[in-house]
């Protein structure tokens, strides 16, 4: 990466991420975030909860992805979809991560879209959590993001911050360029599966 904010135009070339997008004040910050990601030339992916719908509608990613936006487990013909979303990625980004989809990764539980594209995740995740501190602070929560670090997940974040309700306090999602740095290590310790595949 040149810097600290985008990677170079063909530095993510022939990798596949896909993001989710999960119910919470940050994921208009998600735009930038898939906009740097194909700037740099990966092939990016969304898929948004229900809730994340209520703050940043799909057509803001499929104008910055060029490809259509899945929503629901029963979108296209194809029932399998979420099978082949997670079957192509290199990366699998959640931002922001809430307490309700971090809880559902915990306990592998696959009731929309988001939920079993994590469950049937085939490559390494980036968790990106976002939340009221006291939510952020709550046993159960914390229990549930130690769980899924066992299990090979990455985070990064949340930060200290003003946040949507008002105080300041942890639980502000990590800002676009810490997620994309992240993100772009990530990719970089392997080769695109598409040319492994080839």
């Amino acid at each position: 990466m040149t810097g600290t904010t985008k990677p170079d135009a063909s530095e993510l070339a022939g990798y596949e991420v896909l993001v989710a997008v999960c119910g919470g004040i940050a994921a208009y910050k998600v735009a930038t975030l898939v906009s740097s990601l194909v700037q740099g030339g990966a092939g990016v992916s969304v898929a948004m909860t229900k809730a994340a719908r209520k703050f940043i509608t799909p057509l803001t990613f499929e104008a910055l992805t060029a490809r259509p936006v899945f929503t629901n487990v029963w979108q296209t013909a194809d029932v399998q979809q979420h099978l082949s979303l997670t079957e192509m990625a290199d990366l699998f980004i959640i931002a922001p991560a809430t307490a309700n989809t971090l809880g559902k990764m915990a306990n592998g539980i696959a009731d929309d879209l988001v939920s079993n594209l994590a469950l049937s995740a085939a490559s390494p995740i980036l968790i990106a959590p976002a939340m009221n501190t006291r939510m952020w602070d709550h046993p159960a929560v914390q229990a549930n993001l130690r769980l899924l670090v066992e299990r090979g997940a990455m985070t990064v974040g949340p930060n200290e911050g003003w946040l949507a309700c008002r105080a300041v306090g942890k639980g502000r999602m990590a800002e676009p360029d810490e997620i994309l740095r992240e993100a772009v290590g990530m990719l970089k310790q392997a080769a695109p599966k598409r040319a492994a595949s080839r």
